[in-house]
């Protein structure tokens, strides 16, 4: 189908498989939509359903959402399930219901902060244990997907702001539009951190809360500009590092494929603007101190056996009086465990 309606998706339809649904924001735009759609059906010798066709409604089901002007919202029959859900038993209910709240997680902020309890409860080796925690955190869902606001529909002609946040154990993010006075929420973010994210110093976890946030609403912030506000002042001068390094860098690198202004929305004060654009992190962050200048090493496969007896004879013997490749070539033949960085790198890395 999409195939079929090829120039049409995104301006007059939208289309999952073989259920179409076609938008306009007047009556007439919707009428010409539906004649172009039809036409393109036609064209193609296929056939609708009467029984399956409803027209010119106000508010629609699709893809287990409500969709109406205002917005779009949850489907009240899913929630339903939801809000009858009985307490857990074990590892796989606790997964199902995970399964079900998760395909709603964008209407729920922090989401991923509030299910973390029921998250660890189904990691492989740990022990099924329900406790105190574990229940608020099922009950917090259960009322939180209850009462789901109705977010917005995003409109190409309004700038787009980004906010973000990290705390101790996860990430996230709001894309919002400005209607008025108001601010209309388009979607939540939120993800939980891995355990060494957990070791992050705070500006670097607030960094990577900015960066999954831009790759999470890449598809609206891509070729606009956009806003993104943030409560750490340290991302004020983000694209301001001087000489930036490592993990840092790259973030900073894909950060630059998007075109926004950096606004820091706190009332405290947030130090010297120099020097934190000298370092973003503090001097006693073990993670960023460790092995963070070590250099970036790119490797590229020969696939000798398209070499001449020649070419391979001259390889080995140049690869074997190399200083950088003879210690590797020796632990490679007495079958030793794999170096450290530290062993097989130059004198001055650390």
């Amino acid at each position: 189908m999409e195939l079929v309606l090829t120039g049409l998706i995104g301006d007059a339809c939208l289309v999952y498989l073989d259920d179409i649904i076609i938008v306009g924001r007047t009556f007439e735009e919707h009428l010409q939509n539906l004649e172009r759609v039809l036409m393109k059906i036609q064209s193609a010798n296929l056939k609708l359903s009467p029984k399956k066709c409803s027209l010119f409604k106000r508010q629609v089901n699709f893809l287990r959402y409500v969709v109406s002007e205002e917005g779009i919202r949850t489907d009240p029959e899913k929630i339903a399930a939801v809000k009858e859900w009985p307490v857990p038993k074990d590892k796989t209910q606790v997964t199902a219901f995970l399964g079900l709240c998760s395909y709603y997680r964008q209407f729920v902020k922090n989401f991923a902060d509030i299910a973390k309890p029921l998250h660890k409860l189904t990691e492989e080796k740990r022990h099924f244990c329900w406790d105190e925690s574990c229940d608020m955190a099922f009950q917090e869902l259960k009322n939180r997907l209850c009462k789901t606001p109705i977010l917005g529909n995003p409109d190409a002609g309004k700038e787009f702001i980004v906010d973000t946040d990290a705390s101790d154990i996860g990430l996230g993010g709001v894309l919002s539009q400005r209607n008025g006075d108001q601010e209309i929420v388009i979607a939540y973010f939120s993800k939980s951190l891995s355990k060494p994210e957990r070791n992050y110093c705070v500006t670097r976890r607030e960094l990577l809360a900015v960066v999954k946030s831009l790759q999470q609403f890449s598809k609206y912030l891509l070729g606009r500009k956009f806003h993104l506000r943030t409560d750490h002042a340290a991302l004020k001068w983000l694209l301001q590092f001087k000489n930036p390094e490592g993990q840092v860098a790259r973030w900073i690198e894909l950060l630059q494929e998007y075109d926004f202004v950096i606004e820091h929305r706190s009332g405290t004060s947030h130090g010297n603007a120099d020097a934190l654009s000298r370092r973003p992190c503090p001097e006693d962050c073990k993670h960023c101190t460790r092995q963070e200048c070590k250099e970036v090493v790119s490797v590229r496969m020969l696939r000798t056996d398209q070499l001449s007896n020649e070419w391979k004879d001259s390889l080995q013997h140049v690869q074997q009086e190399d200083s950088d490749i003879k210690p590797i070539l020796e632990w490679m033949k007495a079958s030793a465990p794999k170096p450290k960085w530290s062993d097989v790198s130059a004198n001055d890395v650390p």
